[in-house]
């Protein structure tokens, strides 16, 4: 099949440093081309992809040092471009959420968009009202609650290279591990807590955004100085074998309708368990007792650290490979391709979940 993959702009496919989305187009890309599949990717000039690159901005819009600069329109001139070369691809896939709506109306049965974010914004039902046509993914089913009036045709579970993350031989299991943002949903200040009352060092490898500075600067910062605590900043997948692999687990002590999360899956193929709060999609990915546990106050927190040295580290990658592979994922989505290209069939045909 010959298909279009249309990145977001903020980062390179696959990021240097954080990143979600980018990180998965640039996973699905590769492992659709390894399926024998023809790929365009549409994103910035830094991209490192097997897909054949179209290149719409010079370098991804975060770690422009140019602070004048319109992300608005560098996403309109990529989706322009995108419809210009419309007749070369079977299919196209979107991952901008709903920018190319207005302007992919007439093929929408010939489109997939995945949403990446939360869907509980105060306008977004009113906006898919308006284009009821696009076939919708979820990347879990939770995601989609806040807005059951989507098109949804599937939810794909988000996957990552069987190749790319090494479990240790040995993993030293003497610390806790917290990978993500500073940032209120995602509580580093509450993982801070946990460790300390499990009496056992946490590492933390994180971005700080500029909408997140009041918060770090505030609640957690002044958590950091003690040698209990260490704050690494951003690192990059070549770095994270060693920082989650040796970890005892990683602690994911989230506080929002979390759409996915990806550092869930990144520990498993580490071997590392997962330590998640019960809400948003952790129930979806997160096998309790299994490949971590899921919790509801920081107490049931340390008491699944001190449980987490009996699970079997050797199975949390098991599962990882059965469920969560970036060839499951691209396995996933082609069969949502050919169900829409099948017969020249509309989307309004297609298996509603």
């Amino acid at each position: 099949m010959k298909i279009a993959q249309v990145a977001p702009l903020y980062e390179a496919v696959p990021p240097r440093l954080y990143g979600g989305t980018e990180r998965i187009v640039s996973f699905l890309s590769d492992a659709l081309v390894d399926l024998g599949h023809e790929v365009t990717l549409f994103s910035s000039a830094d991209a490192v992809t097997k897909a054949k690159l179209v290149p719409v901005r010079d370098q991804a819009i975060r770690l422009d040092p140019d602070p004048l600069r319109s992300d608005l329109a560098a996403h309109l001139v990529q989706i322009s471009e995108v419809r210009r070369r419309l007749a070369q691809f079977d299919v196209i896939h979107f991952h901008i959420d709903l920018l190319h709506f207005p302007l992919f109306e007439d093929v929408a049965g010939r489109t997939v968009t995945t949403l990446h974010g939360r869907q509980d914004l105060k306008d977004l039902s009113e906006a898919y009202s308006c284009w009821p046509a696009y076939p919708l993914v979820s990347i879990s089913d939770n995601q989609r609650k806040p807005l059951m009036l989507g098109n949804w045709i599937e939810t794909v579970y988000h996957g990552a290279p069987a190749d790319l993350f090494t479990p240790p031989v040995r993993p030293r299991g003497d610390y806790l591990a917290f990978i993500g943002r500073m940032s209120p949903e995602k509580r580093p200040d509450r993982a801070i807590a946990i460790a300390r009352q499990a009496g056992m060092k946490l590492r933390i490898a994180a971005k700080v955004d500029q909408a997140d500075m009041a918060y770090f600067r505030q609640t957690v910062e002044p958590l950091l100085g003690a040698p209990d605590v260490e704050f690494i900043g951003e690192i990059g997948d070549a770095e994270k074998s060693e920082f989650i692999g040796h970890a005892k687990a990683l602690l994911f002590p989230i506080d929002w309708p979390e759409p996915f999360g990806l550092v869930m899956i990144e520990a498993m193929a580490c071997g590392t368990p997962v330590i998640a709060w019960n809400c948003g999609s952790a129930p979806e990915v997160v096998d309790h007792g299994v490949t971590g546990f899921l919790v509801s106050s920081e107490s049931e927190a340390v008491a699944a650290v001190k449980a987490a040295g009996r699970l079997d580290r050797t199975s949390v990658r098991s599962v990882f490979e059965a469920r969560f592979s970036a060839s499951t994922m691209a396995r996933n989505y082609v069969d949502i391709y050919q169900r829409l290209t099948a017969g020249g069939r509309k989307a309004d045909v297609l298996r509603v979940v």
